[in-house]
């Protein structure tokens, strides 16, 4: 009990200096600085014990975190400059306690990295993500973050690409670090055209002028086309935009579907050519309506599953949706798009597992706002004839 005593006292004494700036430059008063110190001590003593939980590092943090709020808005209410601590600092000191004691809680070090984020602490937070990753390798969901923070913090694709290809040299067997690394290359092909559109340069993508090459130096890396920094990340000079190299992407992997493709390849011979996989990733594809590479996409899988397995209703609710892909639900073409996917329907309407797909696939779509009339009762139609087959089944 006394080295949990001397422990909470070393770590309480380390704030001295805090506090009286604190109360020298009037930011809490004296009995509020009393306060704050019962409530570290409090908090110093649990962590410090022997059956200290995750749960009161989260509680401490969380205490530290509205401290901190509270000194900034009375900082800035009082019009002091600066101070020499920063309640960042002291958080920061409690989840990487926290973080160590607990390597294995995953919860831990998602808050830690979150608040991390929120500080903008960039540097930090890059060391954060990498003793994550190094502690919990086989985690998913930590590769994937690690990802899209690249690219939504910082608009790095290529540091994103390695985030993904490592985090399949450990998780190979993850599907959802699979779809979601095709989906972030879809989120980036879509951004680009966004770009593209805006200044006018939308023209319809030629065929990719290179094609998939093996990496035999790196064989267990999925097989990725050979594209330059300036093709997937066109720069512009001079405060401009360089209209040249976003109109070079039309031509290149980037947006001719090369890499999607090819991360399905890769993908689907990991599962072995399992139909579900092949669905889900077809049905995540299936909502970049904007993408100019879609068709080729879907009509790649779709290939792919009607070879491997052409009788299953995963494969047949693909190849039923088909039609609409890349249609929005209320544009003038989507009533011919539907039609023609109904009338694939026909001949396998009375199957019930193509039943159920049908069902999870147009219910979303009849709650649509602002569709048809017209088209609402058929789908509604289509539906109730599906539900019916569920009943007799």
């Amino acid at each position: 009990m006394s080295a949990t005593a001397d422990k909470a006292r070393f770590y309480l004494e380390q704030s001295v200096p805090e506090l009286r700036e604190y109360e020298r430059k009037k930011i809490f008063s004296k009995d509020e600085i009393t306060s704050i110190i019962k409530k570290r001590s409090d908090f110093e003593h649990k962590i410090n014990a022997r059956g200290a939980q995750p749960a009161d590092f989260v509680r401490y943090a969380e205490y530290e975190m509205n401290l901190d709020s509270l000194r900034r808005k009375r900082v800035k209410r009082l019009g002091i400059k600066s101070t020499g601590f920063s309640g960042q600092r002291r958080i920061f000191f409690v989840l990487d306690r926290a973080t160590r004691k607990f390597h294995g809680d995953i919860g831990l070090w998602v808050q830690y990295i979150e608040y991390a984020r929120r500080q903008k602490a960039f540097k930090k937070l890059s060391t954060i993500l990498m003793d994550a990753l190094r502690l919990h390798p086989t985690k998913a969901d930590l590769w994937i973050y690690a990802a899209q923070y690249s690219v939504e913090d910082h608009a790095d694709m290529s540091q994103a690409r390695t985030y993904m290809q490592r985090g399949l040299r450990f998780c190979k067997n993850s599907r959802k670090l699979w779809i979601q690394y095709a989906k972030l290359e879809l989120i980036y092909i879509t951004k680009l055209v966004a770009r593209q559109r805006i200044l006018g340069l939308d023209e319809k993508p030629e065929g990719p002028k290179q094609q998939v090459s093996e990496d035999d130096l790196n064989a267990d890396m999925i097989m990725m086309p050979q594209i330059t920094e300036e093709d997937i990340n066109p720069k512009a000079r001079d405060d401009t935009i360089d209209e040249a190299a976003l109109k070079t992407l039309n031509s290149t992997p980037a947006l001719t579907g090369a890499i999607p493709l090819a991360i399905f390849d890769s993908a689907i011979k990991t599962f072995d050519y399992n139909a579900c996989f092949a669905h889900e990733f077809f049905d995540m594809v299936f909502e970049f309506e904007d993408v100019p590479c879609l068709q080729k996409i879907l009509s790649h899988i779709l290939d792919v599953m009607q070879e491997s397995k052409p009788n299953s209703p995963h494969t047949l609710i693909c190849y039923i949706k088909y039609p609409t892909a890349g249609v929005r639900v209320t544009s003038a073409e989507f009533p011919r798009a539907l039609g023609a996917a109904l009338s694939r329907l026909q001949k396998h309407r009375q199957k019930p597992e193509v039943a159920k797909e049908v069902i999870d696939w147009l219910r979303p779509v009849e709650k649509t706002k602002d569709l048809d009339s017209s088209i609402q009762k058929v789908i509604a139609a289509t539906i109730h004839k599906a539900e019916l087959v569920l009943q007799e089944a």
